[in-house]
C-alpha cells in the first residue's frame, strides 16, 4: 500500500505545495499533478465537480507522485464517506469554527473503533495501490484530516478545535477569513487584524502539534509563509493559473486595437 507522503513530510516538519482544482476535468487534474505540486485538492465546495468525476480526477493525480485531497462541499458523515470511497488522501471540511466540527470530520475520516466510516465498496484501495483488507487496517493512519479556518470565531476557539485528537493539519482561506471580519477579501491580506489572528493560530498549532496551513496568491508568499513555519501551502488553482497565463500573453502581444 502506498504511504500518504504528505503527512510524512508534513509531520516531520518539512513542507508541502499544492494547488486547488476547481475544473471537473481528469486531463486538468493530470496535467496539474504532472507539474510536480506535492497535492491538489479538488474543490468541491465552489467547483461544479460530480462525484464520478471527481473519481476519476484521483485515478489522474495519482499516476504521479502527488496526494488527491478534496474540499467537501459541506461538512457531514456522508459527505466524507463518499469522497474517502472515491479515493482521497485526504478531507477538508470547510468553515470549522468549533471543537463539535473537528470532532464530527475525524469521526467521518476514521474507521472504527476510532470513527464511524463505514466499510463498503469503492475505489479507495486503488488509489492507494493496495487491496481493500490492507485499506482497512491502514486507512486511519494515512488519511489526512484538515479543518479549515476562515472564520474569527474560530480563533475564539482555536485550542479547543486543534486538541482534537486526530485533527493533522488547519487550513486557512484569508479571503473568507478577512470577510468575516468585515476587511476587504485578500489573498495577501495586509490588515493587522488578519495578522494578529495568524500569530495566534500558529501559536496553537506549535501548542496541539497541528500542520499550520494557509493558502496564497503568488511563489514570494509561499516563500515567506514556509519561513514562518507554515507547512501545508497552497496557491491559486487551476482556474487563476490558465486565466493569469492566458492574460499575460494576450497583453504582451500588440496587434494595434
Amino acid at each position: 500500500m502506498l504511504s500518504n507522503h504528505v503527512k510524512q513530510r508534513i509531520t516531520r516538519g518539512a513542507p508541502a505545495f499544492g494547488s486547488l482544482l476547481n475544473f471537473g476535468d481528469p486531463l486538468v487534474a493530470e496535467m496539474m499533478a504532472a507539474v510536480g505540486f506535492d497535492w491538489l485538492l479538488v474543490d468541491t465546495e465552489h467547483g461544479p465537480i460530480d462525484l464520478a468525476t471527481m473519481a476519476t480526477m484521483f485515478a489522474t493525480i495519482t499516476r504521479y507522485p502527488c496526494a488527491p485531497l478534496v474540499r467537501v462541499h459541506a461538512l457531514a458523515e456522508e459527505n466524507v464517506k463518499r469522497v474517502l470511497d472515491a479515493g482521497a488522501w485526504g478531507v477538508l471540511a470547510p468553515n470549522v469554527r468549533t471543537r463539535e466540527e473537528a470532532e464530527l470530520l475525524v469521526r467521518a475520516c476514521k474507521y472504527p473503533p476510532r470513527g464511524v466510516r463505514s466499510l463498503g465498496a469503492g475505489r479507495f484501495s486503488l488509489s492507494f495501490m493496495t487491496d481493500a483488507p490492507t485499506y482497512f487496517q491502514r486507512a486511519n493512519d494515512e488519511i489526512l484530516v484538515i479543518v479549515q479556518i476562515e472564520h474569527h470565531e474560530a480563533i475564539k476557539n482555536i485550542d479547543a478545535i486543534l486538541s482534537v485528537p486526530g485533527v493533522d493539519a488547519c487550513y486557512v482561506g484569508p479571503n473568507d477569513f478577512c470577510a468575516s471580519l468585515g476587511l476587504a477579501p485578500s489573498l495577501e491580506p495586509a490588515h493587522p487584524e488578519f495578522q494578529e489572528a495568524m500569530v495566534m493560530l500558529l501559536a496553537a498549532c506549535r501548542r496541539h502539534r497541528v500542520v499550520a496551513g494557509i493558502h496564497c496568491a503568488t511563489p514570494d508568499t509561499v516563500n515567506r509563509r514556509i519561513r514562518e513555519g507554515w507547512m501545508l501551502v497552497g496557491m491559486l488553482n487551476d482556474q487563476r493559473f490558465l486565466v493569469s497565463a492566458a492574460a499575460a500573453a494576450r497583453n504582451a502581444v500588440r496587434t494595434g486595437d
